[in-house]
């Protein structure tokens, strides 16, 4: 099957030079598996968030995986988490045999998860928070930490849309007891793939590097320079090390996220000008929400009685991809049959049924914004 020609896809990336000097710097090197790369990357990360420890792994999921471990979650504890979010917030949780509890977001404008439904579905049984910060937004992290406080809770961030954004002058992901970002090909740190665990808690960053790499008390680039001869096993831990090549990635792109943040804040702004120009019956979350975003992806939401399927095709057809983030987690077959009675989050329902992702990326020009707002007019007229 041939791949569609996008004349404006959905993301991109901005590779260059750099990058390709990098990966070549590191396969000169002759040491290709997590070493003084991953420890200068992590550093950067933890230096640009003000925090005290970066711990790199593979993925996103895998840190999230990582962050519930070290918290201690397991079965018979219960998280609430939003359910407007990719599948992997919630499976994490799922993997240490705890339970996520699917909580609302707070409207059409805000589609991070809200308070007051974080406070209707606290039990005996609740041990943590997990918040996700959609597109970059800030989620309500001073409410949260106050319902924490409250209930003595515990506060996971996946902060997979949010590197170098922030609220109150205080990076997301730094908020809680851990952060976890994502590296995926579409985000704002790109390395193909890769995730960040950030915390300022000596303690837990120390359990996170032992569970990364298979609960070892040395790695094998300690033994390699001639540090340890040898290790113990002391907790059952995980191959969730990244590589030197997303690594060294990694340095560059870090380089790179303060000037591409802007640039994706200024784009989107003219997508919101433009869209409330040409399409005002288009409802545009976050539009004058706290804090400063990172701009992940531009989220809208249809007008109630058009139909998603045929006006995403019709921007297909006119060589614009776009997506859907996200279909609600509770409702999944798998998530389904793990609850004893259906639950019903209704503005998540409601605004997941209507919500489309326009293309968004920093070397995006303002003219293909131009174009991807005239075709969602066009293609609103064109099926209603």
């Amino acid at each position: 099957m041939n791949a569609v020609n996008w004349r404006i896809p959905l993301a991109d990336i901005d590779f260059g030079a750099e990058e390709k000097a990098a990966v070549q710097a590191t396969l000169d090197s002759g040491w290709l598996t997590m070493g003084e790369r991953t420890r200068a990357f992590e550093d950067d990360f933890a230096s640009i968030l003000g925090v005290r420890h970066g711990i790199a792994v593979t993925n996103a999921t895998a840190a999230l995986h990582l962050a519930c471990l070290a918290l201690d979650l397991g079965p018979g504890d219960e998280v609430i988490v939003p359910s407007l979010t990719f599948v992997a917030t919630a499976a994490s949780i799922c993997y240490t045999g705890a339970k996520p509890i699917f909580a609302d977001i707070a409207s059409d404008q805000n589609l991070n998860i809200s308070i007051k439904s974080i406070e209707s579905k606290i039990s005996e049984k609740t041990r943590a928070i997990m918040v996700m910060h959609f597109a970059g937004y800030a989620c309500d992290m001073p409410s949260i930490l106050s319902i924490a406080k409250k209930y003595n809770l515990v506060v996971i961030e996946d902060a997979a849309h949010a590197p170098g954004a922030e609220l109150h002058n205080k990076k997301l992901g730094t908020w809680g007891e851990v952060g976890c970002f994502s590296f995926f090909s579409n985000k704002n740190v790109v390395t193909g793939e890769g995730g960040m665990l950030v915390t300022n808690s000596d303690s837990i960053a120390d359990r996170l590097r032992l569970l990364r790499s298979h609960g070892m008390t040395t790695l094998t680039w300690d033994r390699h320079r001639g540090h340890a001869w040898s290790y113990d096993v002391i907790a059952l831990g995980y191959n969730y090390r990244i590589d030197e090549i997303r690594a060294a990635i990694g340095q560059v792109q870090m380089r790179k996220l303060k000037k591409n943040n802007e640039r994706r804040r200024t784009l989107t702004s003219l997508y919101h000008n433009c869209l409330n120009e040409l399409v005002p019956d288009v409802t545009i979350p976050f539009q004058k929400h706290p804090g400063i975003s990172s701009c992940h992806i531009l989220p809208i939401l249809l007008p109630p009685l058009i139909n998603r399927v045929p006006f995403m095709e019709q921007m297909k057809s006119r060589g614009i991809q776009t997506s859907v983030h996200y279909p609600p987690i509770h409702k999944f077959q798998c998530y389904r049959e793990s609850d004893t009675a259906p639950i019903t989050l209704p503005v998540t329902e409601e605004v997941a049924a209507r919500e489309v992702t326009l293309p968004l990326y920093p070397t995006l020009e303002p003219p293909a914004v131009e174009y991807v707002v005239r075709s969602v007019s066009d293609s609103i007229l064109e099926i209603q």
